[in-house]
């Protein structure tokens, strides 16, 4: 989808893209036989990332709906590169608006107030709350098996990143404080239905 909204079809459905290249989501690994891939034009992280655009929004919800009813896409697997790549991936990023998406019925979201989650944003909690916290992110889909050899400090540092850019965007550090576990708890109950 470029800036101004025009979708551009680069590998028909019917065939496997190499859009999301080593990649892992619950069970799941090597996500491009098992996905369907969207590029959005934004430069990136590294080379000045902007905000998306209206019109490539507005397109994105459109071929969205599109796709979730044609191939009955569960709403808990619209992801992002983050999502199944969090070693390689930064996109779509913190600017993608996942909240009003979800609103369209496009992924899903906490259902938790933004001054709610600001009081509790960087409260320190302790390490069996921390590791309830990432155990939750494993159970949403995050993998903890990434490719890359890391120690396991880095990698759920990553993970952690890639939960935020996702579900608490104002603050990406790959910290979990309160604000993350709340959201984590929140979630499992959508996890649930």
């Amino acid at each position: 989808i470029t800036r101004n909204g025009k979708m551009i079809n680069l590998v028909p459905d019917l065939y496997i893209a190499w859009h999301a290249g080593i990649s892992s989501w619950k069970t799941l690994n090597s996500l491009n036989k098992n996905s369907i891939g969207i590029e959005i034009t934004n430069p990136g992280h590294q080379f000045g990332y902007k905000k998306f655009s209206k019109k490539q929004i507005n397109s994105l919800i459109n071929l969205s709906k599109f796709l979730i009813k044609k191939y009955k896409i569960n709403l808990k697997n619209i992801l992002g590169h983050s999502d199944i790549a969090p070693e390689r991936k930064k996109d779509p990023g913190e600017k993608f608006p996942w909240k009003k998406l979800s609103g369209y019925k496009i992924g899903f979201w906490h259902k938790l107030s933004q001054s709610y989650l600001k009081s509790i944003r960087k409260k320190k909690i302790n390490n069996i709350e921390k590791n309830i916290a990432l155990k939750n992110i494993f159970k949403i889909g995050y993998s903890p098996f990434l490719k890359k050899k890391i120690c396991n400090e880095k990698k759920n540092m990553l993970i952690i990143k890639a939960f935020q850019r996702r579900f608490r965007p104002k603050l990406v550090n790959g910290k979990i404080d309160r604000e993350c576990l709340i959201i984590t708890k929140n979630l499992m109950n959508y996890e649930r239905k």
